[in-house]
């Protein structure tokens, strides 16, 4: 795995174009309930949107919110039936490069275990309470060969272990299935997507006492490819904050990683969410392409 890096916000960015088309077909036209999008990046020190566009077919009011978690997100109200559903982003944005490894995580918390500071109990307790208690023994027990209770590790070395193990452990398949596998389906089935793994990973971190919390974005691939909605972890550290770990690559979260939403269970960061009202078996299929280019 990469050492850990900071971002240069006075360095040259890298240019990317973001286009995310979903379509659902429907055999006969349907109506439409309030729908609501997450699809456009996070805006920050280390990335800055230059344009976006949001297109819906058929002709919705749309309506920009804050949630509770800082996301952006469309709500969307219809005022026609129709048999296609098409929701199409582009957005393109700066993602400033990785610069020499020089992120300091706070002296009191190098080496695990150790307690965060009062001023900021409160506001992290949701993210270390488990999303599934009745799954920590079991994850407890796979954790034991990274850990024994009664002894101390590096707090990044430790996290670098974790991301690499739920890598290597489990096989990563492509499911098109709404929501995620608990932690013990993905232990008893031995592979997952990258949703499963950052679930995992977001409740291994927690039984230790770690905040985390599920993160959905893009990642730009390999030269050839075309880039993909993917979904990893953060985990928050006094002195450099949230800080991402992508266990399905292998990697800590960099410049190739684009967030769009962050929540405390991996529900609230559907990227699209909504309901439709028509006669059973009007649902036909569910498209979706996903492009991220650089410029």
């Amino acid at each position: 795995m990469r050492p850990p890096v900071a971002y240069d916000p006075t360095a040259m960015p890298e240019q990317l174009r973001i286009i995310h088309t979903t379509e659902y077909h429907y055999r006969e036209a349907v109506t439409f309930g309030p729908h609501r999008a997450m699809i456009r990046p996070r805006d920050g020190h280390d990335l800055h949107i230059n344009a976006s566009l949001l297109e819906v077919t058929p002709h919705a009011d749309i309506r920009w919110l804050r949630d509770i978690h800082d996301n952006s997100i469309a709500i969307l109200s219809f005022t026609e039936p129709s048999a296609l559903l098409r929701i199409h982003s582009e957005a393109v944005v700066d993602v400033y490069p990785d610069t020499l490894p020089d992120y300091l995580i706070g002296p009191e918390c190098s080496e695990y275990p150790f307690q965060y500071g009062a001023e900021e109990q409160i506001e992290i307790i949701p993210y270390r309470i488990p999303s599934y208690p009745h799954d920590g023994t079991a994850v407890l027990s796979w954790l034991r060969d990274l850990y024994r209770p009664g002894t101390t590790a590096g707090t990044l070395e430790l996290l670098g272990q974790l991301n690499s193990r739920i890598h290597g452990a489990f096989q990563y398949v492509h499911r098109e299935e709404f929501g995620v596998q608990m932690p013990c389906e993905t232990l008893a089935k031995g592979s997952g997507s990258c949703r499963d793994y950052a679930v995992f990973m977001m409740e291994a971190a927690r039984h230790w006492g770690f905040a985390a919390r599920f993160v959905t974005g893009y990642v730009r691939m390999n030269e050839g490819q075309h880039g993909a909605t993917h979904a990893w972890t953060e985990i928050y550290l006094p002195g450099v904050g949230w800080r991402g770990f992508d266990p399905t690559n292998n990697k800590l979260a960099g410049a190739e990683h684009v967030p769009v939403g962050v929540a405390r269970e991996q529900e609230k960061a559907a990227p699209i969410m909504g309901t439709w009202a028509g006669s059973p078996g009007a649902f036909e299929r569910m498209d979706v392409v996903v492009r991220v280019e650089a410029l």
